[in-house]
């Protein structure tokens, strides 16, 4: 039988607010346990709510960007639960009114064809606190530091069928956020992390299968894991003669694999109802609009640009786009090196692979802009040849200076004086006798591959300052005359 998986996020987006959605308390990520939860937070008596108007505006933001219906009247609700680390015995959220209704956005596969997937609704709502395991001798400890941190939990209709799709859709709204300012995305810190809701059922049937939820996935790599295991394990738990339960399951990503936690509550099992010591949020379109022209170019809006106004291709394009200080980087370069595709060369190449290796991102990037431009540069104005450009790019992430600093302190400068360059090109041919005999013995159409020994030799032996360009017609020209 060819089964079919349904796949549904629940995205827990930190609002990038300085303090809380309903208190002044900070919301800074890394403080001692506890040390970041007020008198509100912790649900004393007395004590009562206040939104953060600023929360409100970062969803409505969102809504916005994804074409999504705003809510011109919005209600908080208790939803009820008991938890160690949830100090009021409930949660304040939204239900049957949130910020954000229907939206959608659309993703682009693997295979480069599109799919637009539906936003069911996006609401505000405070985090829970942290129920901390470790280093309490079999005990465990409870931080409060998040209790009380604004989230807007953005929920997807379950248009997704496969582990790709939801990190595709996923990796969307992160960049969407971002690019928003709404959210600083750090999922390593909790920032952005989601629920999966999946089940299966045999393909071609339009009816649903028992889902389960997975809780609290923070990296996409491991999203795309935890869905694939969870998909192969119903299909195989149905095909077994057993039957899903609906519940609530932990990825544990040491084991690779998902294990139950608790069964799953419907909506009924949190008695919501409007929450009694907050007013309806009432706005209009004059609040709706004044946001609205608050928007940045958006990732789609800036890909089609970067392919119009500087002619990268798709894939280029799309990858410099997708994140708001990367783009900004990348022309920020281009304008002053004026040459985007080396700058699109070097943004995906070299500088990709340092913030790779350091676990960096562009926001941390030890060189500025400038200075990147400034050594595209010198490889167009042949002061430097590209191999050589790879030492410098080195120096300057390493803090030497900026290229024009280290070429000359290095003397780097590449050699573009003919006479030179024939000198060493003569040298090489003296001491290569056996290579330049098989040249010449060779057939005319299989000297070309045998010239890149020589190259090599000849790069070698100026200290790679050589100018390929011209070091190959002389070469060429030297060794055929031979012929």
């Amino acid at each position: 039988m060819q089964w079919e998986a349904v796949i549904g996020l629940e995205i827990h987006t930190q609002l990038a607010t300085q303090s809380k959605i309903f208190s002044g308390a900070s919301t800074a990520f890394g403080a001692e346990p506890n040390t970041q939860a007020c008198a509100i937070d912790l649900a004393l008596p007395g004590t009562l709510p206040v939104l953060n108007e600023e929360a409100l505006r970062m969803a409505v933001k969102f809504g916005l960007a994804i074409g999504a219906e705003i809510g011109k009247k919005s209600v908080f609700a208790r939803k009820n639960y008991f938890y160690p680390d949830l100090p009021k015995g409930y949660q304040t959220s939204q239900f049957e009114f949130p910020i954000v209704g229907k939206g959608e956005v659309e993703i682009e596969l693997e295979d480069g064809s599109r799919k637009v997937i539906g936003v069911t609704r996006a609401h505000m709502e405070e985090d829970a606190g942290k129920s901390l395991h470790e280093d309490f001798q079999g005990m465990t400890g409870i931080d409060l530091n998040r209790a009380g941190t604004p989230l807007l939990e953005i929920v997807s209709e379950p248009d997704l069928r496969s582990a790709k799709e939801a990190v595709a859709y996923l990796k969307k709204i992160h960049a969407i956020v971002t690019n928003l300012g709404i959210c600083d995305g750090n999922m390593a810190e909790g920032s952005f992390r989601c629920d999966a809701n999946v089940s299966v059922r045999p393909k071609g049937q339009e009816k649903f299968g028992t889902r389960a939820e997975i809780k609290n996935v923070n990296s996409f790599r491991f999203v795309e894991k935890a869905i694939q295991y969870e998909i192969e394990r119903q299909i195989d738990l149905i095909e077994d003669g057993g039957e899903v339960v609906q519940e609530t399951r932990l990825y544990d990503a040491d084991k690779n694999e998902t294990r139950s936690m608790r069964s799953k509550e419907e909506a009924n099992d949190y008695r919501y109802f409007p929450c009694p010591d907050l007013l309806p949020i009432i706005i209009d379109d004059v609040y709706i609009d004044a946001v609205r022209q608050t928007l940045p170019e958006l990732p789609d809006s800036r890909k089609a640009r970067f392919m119009e106004q500087y002619g990268l291709n798709d894939y280029d394009a799309s990858n410099l786009s997708a994140y708001r200080d990367q783009a900004d980087y990348f022309e920020a370069v281009a304008k002053v090196c004026g040459d985007a595709k080396q700058a699109a060369n070097w943004m995906l190449g070299e500088v990709a692979k340092y913030l790779n290796q350091n676990s960096l991102d562009i926001a941390q990037i030890p060189v500025p802009a400038a200075n990147l431009a400034q050594l595209i540069q010198r490889v167009l104005d042949d002061t430097i040849n590209s191999k050589i450009a790879k030492q410098v790019w080195d120096a300057m992430w390493n803090g030497e200076g900026d290229a024009d600093t280290i070429i000359a302190a290095k003397g780097l400068k590449q050699e573009t004086d003919t006479g030179a360059l024939e000198q060493v090109i003569d040298d090489v041919i003296a001491k290569c006798t056996p290579q330049v005999e098989q040249y010449v013995a060779a057939e005319p159409d299989k000297r070309g591959k045998m010239l890149g020994f020589f190259m090599g030799q000849v790069m070698k032996a100026s200290g790679g300052k050589a100018n390929p360009g011209q070091v190959t017609g002389l070469l060429k020209s030297k060794l055929d005359k031979l012929c």
